[in-house]
């Protein structure tokens, strides 16, 4: 085939000098078009193989023929002509290639190859009209392809593409839709409605679409959802990696472009990227045994969203996923990635993302396992010199020994952290490091059982220093962490109005930066701060939103403030406790809405009966 190409170009390129010789072309635009009329689509290297060939033949006559220079001047101008096919058809050339790349792979390995070929963090990932280009290059591949079970494989490929750009399409329009459609307050992608899972399964006609939607929509794991599905085309799996990786971009650049302080913000963006990785992966999960080639393209799209999640620049190094997820959910998307991770090598990536996992199983108690994933998250992140990922899990090492009561180690991690902080000049972890160093101190001053205020003295020094620098770096979260750590310390002191203004600008802050954890761990010390003057009305209101709050992520600390509510109620008779909540229903339903007001008595009671 070259053989016959190199005649054809050499005869076209002596075509066209001649002509240019008599005169019959005069323009640049006429040698174009009889490039663009002739060659073919990915053999450029041999027209331009033959085109430098007569250049040099012709370059080393000049001395000998009279027509030599004539004739250099007529192949420049193909050359330079040559030049501007090459820059406008590119883009053909490149999607013909990545076609061929991805046609030449064991048929098996077809839907592993095109996962590859549009992962979007590439640096120039494929666009909507390249996918388009990509289809057709298949599809006319296939019908030049005589092996039956190839070119039927080939048109799959095809059609898969077309049909996810048309199914994506259809749903554009619902994208955030959902999230208006509904009194309720908006909550992501727990069980509480909104939900787009529902939406969306109205709005495709893909069969595989429309089950995985039903599927996610009544909460149920995609595990289920894969069962039923493991024997479809190839199409249909093209089709649903098109479709969702539109949908998880286009949620995740909206939610990017909306205000800081809005209830639609980046830790939105998080949680969207941890749904649809977990999706991928429990897919992974059901496949691993069952149909490893499917397996393999399942894992490459959570790797995919891990990867493009750890790289943000705003990447949650110390808190930010739980604003959209109930607790039970969140358990979920959280306990299926330790199995994934270990199938990773250890990279930065993988060490945020652990980051990540540690710090979200000690917010639900698991305070072992976070410790686990911070010392091996440690490990890989001091391996790839990544300070700020560093310098974050000695803090998080730090908090999760403070909840096991190992203060030593609690304190010691979080002097590490300050020093390597100060080391590198990375002021939000200096932030970090200076309130978890206090935060550690206050707690091993508790242990004393003393109200001296002699013990609790640095601590508080480190707390005012950290909040000091958080505000500089306008880092709400260390500051609402700094405040309600400063509120602890004087609920300790038996301090209770120092206490209350604290934890109320920790509670405040909480709210802004969105970290349940932190508001319900804010409103239940409040609420141990107005029972310490007797108001126990204030105290009533406080203490159900921390409640509620920490229940919702699964933060087993729910369970200490439901007991100072248990005691209220014995004190003031359960008819007052009901009125007393009555009377601040407002507050309490303008933070949790109307079914969290209206869970907190069966919440109470479950405490009581537990």
């Amino acid at each position: 085939m070259s053989e016959s190409l190199s005649d054809r170009y050499f005869a076209l390129i002596d075509q066209i000098v001649e002509l240019t010789l008599q005169g019959k072309i005069s323009s640049f635009e006429r040698v174009y078009r009889m490039l663009l009329e002739n060659i073919e689509i990915g053999t450029g290297e041999i027209l331009e193989r033959c085109l430098n060939q007569r250049i040099e033949t012709t370059t080393a006559q000049l001395d000998t023929k009279l027509k030599a220079a004539r004739v250099l001047r007529a192949l420049e101008t193909i050359e330079k002509q040559w030049l501007r096919w090459q820059a406008e058809n590119q883009v053909d050339a490149d999607i013909n290639e990545i076609a061929q790349d991805i046609l030449a792979v064991e048929p098996e390995d077809y839907f592993l190859a095109i996962v590859d070929a549009i992962d979007p963090n590439q640096d120039e990932p494929l666009s909507f009209d390249e996918l388009n280009k990509l289809a057709e290059s298949f599809k006319n591949a296939a019908m030049s392809q005589e092996d039956v079970n190839l070119a039927q494989d080939w048109r799959q490929l095809s059609l898969g593409i077309t049909e996810g750009l048309k199914s994506f399409t259809a749903l554009e329009g619902d994208l955030v839709s959902w999230m208006y459609g509904t009194a309720s307050n908006f909550s992501g992608f727990g069980a509480e409605k909104p939900n787009p899972w529902r939406v969306w399964s109205k709005k495709v006609s893909s069969p595989l679409l429309k089950q995985l939607f039903l599927t996610l929509s009544q909460q149920q794991s995609a595990r289920i959802f894969a069962q039923i599905a493991s024997n479809l085309e190839l199409r249909a799996w093209v089709e649903l990696a098109i479709v969702l990786q539109y949908l998880e971009r286009g949620l995740v650049n909206w939610y990017d472009k909306q205000p800081y302080d809005s209830k639609f913000g980046k830790e939105l963006s998080y949680s969207t990227m941890l749904t649809f990785a977990s999706i991928w992966g429990e897919l992974w999960q059901v496949f691993v045994d069952i149909h490893p080639a499917l397996a393999d393209g399942c894992f490459l799209v959570m790797l995919q969203i891990l990867r493009a999640f750890a790289q943000r620049e705003d990447f949650p190094l110390y808190s930010g996923v739980f604003a959209d997820f109930s607790g039970e959910y969140l358990q979920d998307t959280l306990d299926y990635f330790d199995e994934p991770l270990k199938q990773i090598e250890g990279t930065e990536e993988k060490a945020r993302i652990m980051t990540l996992l540690g710090y979200s199983q000690r917010t639900i108690g698991a305070y072992e396992k976070a410790v686990a994933f911070h010392e091996e998250a440690l490990e890989i992140a001091i391996e790839a010199n990544d300070f700020a990922c560093e310098i974050a899990n000695l803090n998080h090492l730090s908090r999760a020994n403070v909840n096991l009561k190992n203060y030593n180690e609690a304190i010691n991690y979080s002097q590490r952290a300050l020093i390597a902080a100060r080391q590198v000049g990375n002021k939000l972890g200096e932030a970090n490091a200076s309130v978890n160093l206090g935060y550690a101190q206050v707690f091993a001053a508790r242990q004393l059982e003393s109200i001296d205020l002699e013990n609790y003295t640095e601590a508080i020094r480190y707390l005012e220093q950290g909040v000091e620098l958080a505000s500089k770096q306008k880092d709400w979260q260390s500051q609402s962490f700094g405040y309600t750590s400063l509120g602890i310390a004087y609920v300790s002191l038996e301090q209770p109005t120092t206490a209350i203004a604290a934890l109320e600008k920790g509670a405040e802050l909480a709210r802004y930066s969105r970290d349940v954890y932190l508001q319900g761990l804010s409103y239940s010390y409040l609420a141990e701060a107005h029972y310490g003057i007797e108001d126990r009305a204030a105290a009533i209101t406080y203490g159900s939103l921390g409640m509620y709050l920490l229940h919702q992520i699964n933060s087993i600390e729910w369970r200490q403030v439901a007991g100072l509510l248990s005691i209220l109620q014995g004190q003031v008779g359960e008819e007052e406790f009901k009125r007393i909540l009555g009377q601040g229903r407002s507050q309490i339903i303008s933070l949790i809405s109307v079914d969290g007001y209206d869970y907190l008595p069966q919440l109470l009671e479950e405490y009581k009966r537990n």
